[in-house]
């Protein structure tokens, strides 16, 4: 699996991993029905996910409070990867 896994430019330059590190493995768990795992390699997957299948869905179809409902989406999702990002990198340390 790793050896259709685009490089993380940041990891190779500077040696330090990027708050997108661990997504294209998350989606891979999440195509093979590894759920867990794929939360635990990327805690953001199910959040932008969503985020995802909605602004898809507002292609086709208008919502009331779609501008709010995309800030809260989009919100919980830097939310979610920044602490995720930090906690993991306290762990390393």
């Amino acid at each position: 699996m790793d050896d259709y896994m685009l490089p993380c430019l940041n990891k190779k330059l500077f040696g330090i991993e990027c708050l997108g590190c661990g997504i294209q493995r998350a989606a891979a768990l999440l195509f093979k029905g590894e759920f867990v795992a794929a939360f635990k390699m990327y805690p953001a997957i199910y959040t932008l996910l969503l985020l995802v299948l909605f602004l898809l869905t507002t292609l086709f179809v208008k919502f009331k409070f779609e501008k709010q409902i995309k800030i809260f989406l989009i919100v919980i999702n830097v939310l979610i990867i920044v602490i995720s990002y930090v906690i993991k990198m306290n762990t390393y340390l």
